[in-house]
């Protein structure tokens, strides 16, 4: 609920962001801040995700999990509450200080979100699969949730700072909300057994959680530490040999979210309506937002939730990683559908609105479920007291693919 909690405000606040920054009013007719916004936002948010991701992954055995996540959401609090503040305050006497503001609070909200995230899914390793899944699940949650919210939002909004006061509030909300799940996770029976279960990996069966976590305070002498200690404080994770375990996996993880980024948002979100020039609020106002942005985000979510039930194929067949590389085929699928303005290729081969719907189902359901699979697999085929490090590996490989296939997305637009 609390990883639910900050996908979803994080994810808001992102498209709040976004949409104030847009619509700053402006005498220059051409300002960067609407025309190149959506290069300045992902260089703002990609960057510094993938050096905190690095370092965390440095850190993670010397810095305890406690502290990296409730820093870096405290630290997302700090930031969005200035923003919230922010929404009300008259900008348009300092137009470019604001907008240099906007994008250091991305690069901030980006780091310390990246760091919560991959140490969240990393202390994830401590449990079972299902937890790791259903986090995972989570965050799909969080961003069909935002959709939705964003269609209700043009839908119904009259004016944009009340409608961004909102978006942010709920913001603070479910972060505050984040905070309090976290404090609680140690006081819960279910976490205790399986933390301690990690401290003392060989004990033998118990009949009852209750009767392992006794026998397992009995042994390590500390019933209270959360999260447990391990056996290498203060070195660096073994990365080679994590990296043997996980190579292929995190391959995996890095293609997924390679493909789904170069056609997701940059190219689906352009292709329009064939039947556009009717002028019907379907298909000028609500055709992007919903087969787009709604669809992906939801077909995601379905694909993420699935994994609960099925895990095929399994962390070692060589089926896995053959599925990822055909989804490669989306990237010209995409570009034949009827996205505009065309430069290069003039032809429109799914020339039906049918077509860009399945093919958005088709991506953000196979993005779901195989990157779901991989990630949760990475964890659990290294030794326990690797499995946070390779959570937070497999975050680094994800974290990859979404910055190689942002820039290979700008490729792709103009290819078209």
């Amino acid at each position: 609920m609390g990883c639910l909690g900050w996908q979803w405000g994080s994810q808001l606040g992102r498209e709040r962001i976004r949409f104030l920054v847009c619509c700053i009013p402006s005498d220059n007719p051409s300002s960067p801040a609407a025309d190149f916004f959506e290069s300045y936002i992902s260089v703002a948010s990609t960057v510094p995700s993938v050096l905190c991701l690095i370092g965390n992954f440095l850190l993670v055995n010397k810095v305890s999990v406690n502290v990296r996540i409730l820093s870096s959401l405290a630290i997302m609090l700090a930031v969005f509450l200035v923003i919230t503040v922010l929404v009300k305050v008259d900008t348009s006497a300092w137009t470019s200080w604001f907008f240099i503001i906007t994008m250091a609070c991305v690069v901030v909200i980006s780091g310390a979100a990246t760091i919560f995230s991959s140490s969240a899914f990393g202390l994830s390793g401590c449990f079972p699969l299902r937890n790791s899944q259903a986090l995972i699940s989570g965050q799909a949650m969080g961003g069909t949730v935002s959709a939705v919210a964003s269609v209700v939002d043009l839908a119904a909004a009259s004016e944009v700072t009340d409608s961004a006061l909102a978006y942010f509030l709920t913001v603070d909300i479910f972060i505050i909300l984040c905070i309090g799940m976290y404090l609680i996770l140690p006081k819960l029976e279910y976490a205790r057994y399986y933390i301690r279960r990690q401290k003392c990996s060989t004990l033998p069966p118990c009949a009852s959680p209750s009767d392992c976590a006794e026998e397992a305070e009995s042994k390590t002498g500390n019933a209270s530490q959360f999260p447990p200690n391990r056996n290498q404080i203060g070195s660096i994770p073994p990365v080679w040999s994590i990296l043997k375990k996980t190579g292929m996996l995190g391959f995996c993880v890095f293609y997924v979210y390679f493909i789904s980024i170069i056609i997701f948002p940059a190219v689906s979100s352009s292709i329009e309506s064939v039947n556009k020039i009717s002028g019907s609020l379907w298909t000028d106002k609500y055709f992007t937002p919903l087969t787009s942005f709604l669809l992906y985000n939801f077909a995601d979510w379905c694909g993420r939730q699935i994994t609960a039930w099925i895990k095929v194929p399994g962390p070692k067949s060589k089926l896995l990683p053959a599925m990822v590389a055909l989804r490669t085929f989306f990237i010209p699928v995409f570009m034949l559908c009827n996205f505009q303005p065309r430069t290069h290729i003039s032809r429109v081969v799914f020339a039906q609105d049918f077509y860009p719907m399945v093919f958005t189902v088709l991506l953000g359901f196979s993005n779901g479920y195989l990157s779901t699979l991989s990630i949760i697999y990475g964890p659990k085929v290294t030794p326990k007291d690797q499995s946070e490090a390779a959570g937070v590996l497999m975050m680094m490989f994800l974290q990859f693919g979404l910055a190689l296939g942002a820039g290979f997305s700008v490729l792709a637009v103009h290819l078209i």
